[in-house]
This record gives C-alpha cells, structure tokens and sequence, in this order.
C-alpha cells in the first residue's frame, strides 16, 4: 500500500475510532445543526473537506428547457449540511477525486450514492432525481436519505476532449472503480462523524456510466451496498467504445443519413411492428421480434435514384452495421469477444443534448468529422475520442487507421479495468444485496442487449432460481437512452428499499409517462414495466426469435 493510500485509510479508520469514543454523548445533527456542520471542515492527509454550510429548505423548480426530461426539475430539498471535499491524488500529475455529501437534518439512517454519467468529469451533487424517479414524489435528500456523488476524480474543461483525463494512469484508474469506493467510505466517516452512528442502509443508483458505475460495485466492492439500481448501464465499455466508432466510420462520405432519412426509417419500423400488440400508439412494444422482421432494404433507392424517401446502398450498409454485432479478434475480459448490435424503434425521436435517437447519439446533423465536432453523433464524439485517448493514447492519431490487433495489450488492460461484465454476483448475493437493472429498448447511446445479456450470463452462471432471490432485470419499449420517447418514471428507490429491508420481491411494475411541468406533473399515459423472462432469448451475439418477453398487452 502506497503512502497516501495508507493516510487515507488511517484518516477513515480515526474517524470512526473518535464517533465511537464519544458515541454516548455524540449530539445529532438536529440538536445543533449548524455548529456540527461547520465542524466537519478540515482533515489531513489525503481527504480533506474543504467546505460544511447549512442550507436552508427550498423548493421545487421547473426550467423551461433541459437537457433530458428529469433535467429541467429542480426538487425541493430540506434543510442540509452540503458537504464539499477533495481526496489528493497518489500521482502529483493526477487530479484529486472531488465529492459532494449532503446531510439532512432529519435523517433517515439510509444513504444514496448517484452514479455519473459519459467520462464524467462533473460533481454529481447528488441534489437532482436520481434516475427513472417520478417527478412528482419527494427526492431522496427530501425523504431523509444521505446523499453523494462525486466527479470521479477529473474536471471536464470547456474546448477540451472529454477524454484528455485518460492520459494519467491514476486518473483513469479513479474513473474505473477507485473514485466511487473511496468517496463511499468518505461519505461513511461523515455520517458518523456528523450522527454518531454508521448508516443503516446504503443504495447506489446510477443511469448510464453511473450504471455502470453500480454493477462495477456489486462486482468488486460486495460489501459496500445494500441495493443498486443501475438503468441502462455501458457494461461492456471496451466494446461500445469501438462499436460506437465502427458504426461512425462507416457513415463517413456517402453512408451518412440525413434527418429526413432518419424519419422515414423511423415510419417505417412503426409502419411494420406497431400494430403487432394489437394497438396502433406509435409505440413498438416488442422490438425483439420487430427486429428480426424489419428489414432496411425494403427502402433501397431504385437505379439511379436518391433524395430522403430512399436509401442508397451506402446508407444500408450503414443501418446493417448499426444493427450487427461487433467481434474482437481476441477475448476481453470475463470471456467476452463482441459487443451486441443495436436494436430498432425510436430511431427518429428528437435530438435535444443526450435526448433522442439517431441524430443525437449515431448521426449528428453532419458526417463525422476528425477530430469529432460538436454538430455530430454522441457516440462518435466518445468512441473516437477514446480510441484516440484512452486505447491508442495518441491524441494525433487518424482514427481510420487504428487497428485492434496493434492495440491489444492496451485493450484488454483497459478491458480488465472498465467491462463491469463478471456474472459472478455470488459475494453480493450473500451479504443479501439487491439488485435491479433496466434497459431501455430504444436506445442509441449503448445496445440494450449488452445488459440483458449480463444478465442472461448471471442466470447461466448462478442459475435462474438464485438469481431471482437478489436480481431483477426490466425492459422499457419505446425509450431512449435519457428516458424519453415513451418514458419510464418509477420510484426505483422504494422498490428497493421494500426488497432490501421487507423482504419485499418487485414483480411487474406500474410506470407512467410524465411532461415536466409545474405543479401537476401530469400522466400522459401509464404502462407495465416487465420483467425480463427466465428463458433465454439472446446466443450467440444477436436476438433470437421470441416474441412473449413483454408484458404490455
């Protein structure tokens, strides 16, 4: 153990030697609110808390814009000790870890780390709703729950690549896993330190990077959390990153779809696959078997022919290998050698920011360009950027010209760090760990078949029965990667909490469909949200024909 590493361990063991010492007689944060606040400031060594201010209550905010649906609220929150701390670095060169905890002043006994999301680079406050959460119900900070996040241990800069951090070893090494355990532990002291009591319950919930951030905490750090809630998680990162520039690559010159294009696709899936659950509400319910029947050439441009209501052959080149899997020429970490392709249905929801389908994450509203430009896809602008950062670590390079083969030693090391893909959940399991996973079936920002198949893997390695005592796994049609298009609001944390602390199994669950807007938050429409079934549906790198997987009838 390095020096500092060491110091950090010795500040979080001291902290809790002097809550215990003085538990008798510790004064919670109600008695005297704001003079235990501000005693929290200080430290040594590598943690440092640069900041304790009691805030007063607030309420609830609706922006008139946002960049996804749960982004234009601002909930309302009681009054809390806003905590604000840095964790030095072993590397000078490296950034700290930079965290933020929030706590009530009436508290729960619980806590709820909020995952990150694309590289990070930003303070996750752990103030917002945390994902899939219905707009309308109390945050957690407001239900009495500890709240944190932090920057995963970099600082994203304006005109910089998102990537830059990946550079230092220490720093992507915080990104992968370090960061979010040593801001848990921190989080921990500072509970006991400002309650005199340990938490009672812990709950991680993350959409995204943060849910692959929650999976990356079942599988390395079992002991830590109670309940994870992980919403569309970039499990097998190695693989969207290069699947996600594969399938840019391929749009380059005369493979790239305009907008027009993308909404006669669009129609086109819907006009196919819409009406096969019996009802015509623009929604495809069943996009496993809609990919199987849907086909691209249908809308092949006739000789000679182009404009936006055809396809050239260039552009179904294009569409066939967004939808086909990607294989490594080698094995990455946990046994995995491809990244699943993507699916069909909501290839033309409106881009606004992360929001959308084609045009945000794959397409852009123009061709990719080098380096990548802010008009283009999403997944462009991180695959890449990361093959230039973080595989070939050659910020210069031409990404036409990166090969895997000559990258493999970086790949798999990168893999072994990042791929939160091990089925092996046996330690989780059996410290009563709960764990729900939900993907969203019209997503282009990751392939929500990369997460049903962990999940499948769970169930081959641990077996069906025993992966139903602690795991759930959900599928959302209709929405995209931020939850809009045919949105999915339920309270994850309380099916959570009633799981871990009732014993209480989620079966099918209620979700609704919500416009942000104050004060009523109204229901556009209510759906199940299903369980994914016991058999399985997806070998050998691409959907198997099974249609009975959804619930909504």
């Amino acid at each position: 153990m390095t020096q500092k590493r060491a110091k950090l361990c010795a500040w979080l063991v001291g902290a809790v030697a002097a809550m215990s010492a003085s538990s008798a007689s510790a004064v919670t944060l109600a008695e005297d609110a704001d003079t235990i606040c501000k005693g929290l400031v200080g430290g040594a060594d590598a943690v440092k808390i640069d900041s304790a201010t009691l805030q007063a209550p607030s309420q609830l905010a609706v922006a008139e814009r946002g960049p996804t649906p749960s982004g234009r609220i601002t909930p309302a929150n009681p009054g809390f000790c806003k905590v604000l701390g840095h964790i030095d670095p072993v590397d000078p060169k490296a950034p700290p870890i930079k965290f933020q905890v929030n706590l009530p002043v009436e508290w729960n006994g619980r806590s709820v780390q909020y995952g990150g999301g694309g590289f990070n680079g930003v303070l996750i406050t752990g103030l917002a709703l945390p994902p899939a959460y219905p707009f309308d119900k109390p945050s957690p900070l407001a239900r009495g729950f500890v709240t944190y996040g932090t920057d995963s241990g970099h600082e994203s800069k304006p005109g910089e690549p998102p990537q830059l951090f990946a550079l230092n070893d220490e720093a992507f090494e915080n990104f992968a896993h370090r960061a979010y355990k040593k801001v848990r532990d921190v989080a921990v002291a500072l509970m006991q330190r400002a309650y005199g009591k340990k938490p009672e319950k812990m709950y991680f919930m993350g959409s995204s990077e943060g849910g692959r951030e929650g999976l990356t905490m079942a599988q390395r750090y079992p002991d830590d959390f109670d309940g994870i809630f992980a919403r569309v998680p970039v499990i097998n990162w190695v693989g969207l990153q290069h699947a996600g520039t594969r399938s840019g690559l391929v749009t380059m010159g005369d493979g790239w779809i305009n907008p027009a294009q993308v909404k006669l696709v669009g129609e086109a899936v819907r006009a196919a696959c819409d009406k096969a659950d019996g009802s015509d509400d623009a929604l495809v319910q069943d996009p496993v078997t809609c990919k199987a029947a849907f086909k691209v050439e249908a809308l092949r441009c006739a000789s000679g022919k182009t404009g936006d209501q055809c396809l050239t052959e260039a552009q179904i080149k294009a569409v066939n290998t967004l939808h086909a899997t990607y294989k490594f020429p080698f094995v990455l970490a946990n046994g995995l050698d491809d990244y699943p392709g993507w699916g069909v249905s909501g290839e033309d929801t409106p881009a606004i920011g992360p929001t959308g389908g084609w045009t945000a994450w794959w397409l852009g509203t123009a061709p990719p360009a080098q380096p990548p430009a802010p008009n283009n896809g999403i997944a462009w602008i991180y695959g890449a950027g990361g093959t230039q950062y973080v595989f070939a670590r050659d910020p210069k390079l031409d990404v036409t010209t990166y090969k895997v083969e000559e990258h493999k030693a970086r790949i798999l090391e990168v893999s072994n760090l990042m791929d939160s893909t091990n089925p092996d959940l046996s330690r989780f399991r059996e410290r009563k760990g709960k764990l729900i996973i939900l993907e969203h079936l019209a997503d282009y920002a990751q392939s929500p078949y990369a997460g049903i198949r962990y999940f499948e893997n769970v169930e081959r390695l641990m077996g069906t029965a025993t992966t139903a005592l602690f795991a759930r796994l959900y599928t959302a049609p209709g929405v995209d990667h931020v939850g809009s298009g045919a949105p999915a609001n339920v309270d994850m944390l309380s099916v959570l909490v009633d799981w871990v602390e009732k014993d209480q199994a989620p079966g099918d669950l209620e979700v609704t469909e919500q416009k942000a807007e104050a004060p009523a938050f109204p229901v556009v429409r209510a759906l199940p949200l299903c369980r994914w079934p016991a058999w399985p549906h997806y070998e050998a790198g691409s959907v198997t024909e099974a249609s009975s997987y959804f619930c909504a009838q």
